[in-house]
C-alpha cells in the first residue's frame, strides 16, 4: 500500500474515533473527550469513547469489545493514550498487554503526567506508533481541555439570539421568544455538549431560568449551572436555588461577599466560589473562569445577558461565538446583545472568524471561532 494510500486510511478511521470522542463532549470533565477505535484486517473490531466522569477510558472500551482480535491489530486513538497511574490503569499499557501492532494517534496529550510519555512507552514495548493524524481537528474537538491544561481556563463559547437588528428583548424587557423552535432545541443540544451553562445576575433575576437541558435522552451528566453575582442578589426562592440539591449550581461572587447570604446560598445546596473584585468591582471573569479550571470545568456556554457578554469580549476570554438570528426586527429602543464596552474605532472592534452557517427554518445560526 503506498503512504497515500495509508494516510488515507488513517484519516478514515481517525474520523470515526473523532465521531466517537464527540459523543462524550459535556459528560467527561475534568477528562477529555476521547474516542478509540481498534482495527484488525481492515475490519473494526472495537470502539470506545469516553464515559461519564471520565472513565473507562474509550481505550479500555474499545479493547474490551475487541478482545482477543486485539491482537496484531492497529489502534486509532484522538488523544495521546495515558501513562500514568489514576482511578484507572494506563491505557498505553493496557494497549500493550493487548498485543496491539500499531497504534495511531491524532494528539499529544498537554497534561504534564502524560506529555509524550504515553508514546514512549508504546515505542519502547515495539509498537509502532504514528502521531499528527488530522491534529487539527482533535485539538478542536478537545479545545477546552487543552486550554485547562495549557492556559488553566476552560473554554467559553458565547450563545446569543437576537433579532436582526442585535436585539434580546423589547423595551419593556418582553424576550420570549425571539428564535424559534428549532432555534431552542439546537441551544438544548448546546448545553448537552457542554460542562457548564453560565448566566449572569441580572438575567438569573430577569428570567428566573431553569438552565437545564431538556432533549429526550440527554445529557446523561446534567451540566452545571453558574450564576456570576458579585453582590449576591440571587433569590433563594429562584428556580436553580429551589433545584440545587438536584442539579449541581455554583454561584461566583466577590470574595468579600455578605457571609451570611454565602452561608445561606451553601445551605440550600449551592457550591459559593469567592473572587477577588476587578476594578470596577465585579468578580474579577480571569480569577473566575480560573477557579472554575481548578473545579474540573473545560467548556462553558455563556448565555447572557448583555453585560456579562460585553465584559468577556472586553477581557478577550470568548473562544467560540454562536449566533442565533431570527428575521425579525425590534427597534432601536430594544434590548441590545451585548453591552457596550469601550471601542472608540471601528479598527479597534474585535473580529472572529466565520466557520460555520446553517439555517434552522427561518433563523440562522452562525458559529464564529477566535481568528488565529
Amino acid at each position: 500500500m503506498t503512504d497515500k494510500a495509508v494516510a488515507a486510511r488513517d484519516e478514515r478511521y481517525m474520523r470515526i474515533a473523532l465521531g466517537l470522542a464527540a459523543r462524550g463532549l459535556g459528560n467527561t470533565w475534568p477528562n477529555p473527550a476521547v474516542g478509540c477505535v481498534i482495527v484488525h484486517d481492515g475490519r473494526i473490531v472495537g470502539r470506545g469513547w469516553t464515559k461519564v466522569g471520565g472513565r473507562p477510558h474509550a481505550e479500555t472500551e474499545a479493547l474490551q469489545q475487541a478482545g482477543a482480535a486485539a491482537h496484531g491489530a492497529t489502534a486509532y486513538v484522538t488523544l495521546e493514550p495515558c501513562s500514568h497511574h489514576g482511578h484507572t490503569p494506563p491505557c498505553a499499557e493496557a494497549l500493550i498487554e493487548a498485543g496491539i501492532a500499531r497504534c495511531v494517534v491524532a494528539l499529544e496529550d498537554p497534561d504534564p503526567r502524560v506529555a509524550g510519555k504515553g508514546l514512549a512507552l508504546l515505542r519502547e514495548a515495539g509498537i509502532k506508533v504514528d502521531d499528527g493524524c488530522l491534529a487539527n481537528a482533535a485539538a478542536e474537538l478537545n479545545a477546552g481541555f487543552l486550554l485547562s491544561r495549557e492556559q488553566s481556563r476552560p473554554l467559553v463559547s458565547l450563545k446569543l439570539a437576537v433579532s436582526l437588528d442585535g436585539r434580546i428583548g423589547t423595551h419593556t424587557g418582553d424576550s420570549k421568544w425571539i428564535t424559534n423552535p428549532e432555534s431552542r432545541r439546537r441551544t438544548h443540544l448546546l448545553r448537552a455538549q457542554h460542562d457548564a451553562i453560565m448566566v449572569g445576575s441580572n438575567t438569573a433575576l430577569q428570567d428566573d431560568p431553569e438552565l437545564t437541558c431538556r432533549l429526550p435522552g440527554l445529557p446523561l451528566r446534567p451540566p452545571v449551572r453558574i450564576i456570576l453575582d458579585g453582590r449576591l442578589r440571587l433569590s433563594l426562592t429562584s428556580r436553580v436555588v429551589a433545584t440545587a440539591r438536584d442539579v449541581p449550581t455554583w454561584v461566583v461572587t466577590r470574595s468579600d461577599a455578605d457571609p451570611t447570604r454565602r452561608d445561606a446560598f451553601r445551605d440550600c445546596g449551592v457550591e459559593v466560589i469567592g473572587v477577588e473584585p476587578d476594578q470596577a468591582g465585579f468578580p474579577d471573569l480571569v480569577q473566575a473562569f480560573a477557579a472554575l479550571s481548578e473545579r474540573g470545568l473545560t467548556r462553558i456556554l455563556v448565555e447572557g445577558g448583555g453585560k456579562l457578554a460585553a465584559s468577556l469580549i472586553r477581557a478577550d476570554l470568548v473562544d467560540r461565538m454562536i449566533w442565533f438570528r431570527s428575521p425579525s426586527m425590534i427597534g432601536g429602543d430594544g434590548l441590545s446583545a451585548v453591552a457596550g464596552f469601550g471601542v472608540d474605532t471601528v479598527a479597534e472592534a474585535p473580529r472572529w472568524r466565520r466557520v460555520r452557517a446553517d439555517i434552522l427554518a427561518d433563523d440562522l445560526l452562525e458559529t464564529f471561532v477566535r481568528p488565529l
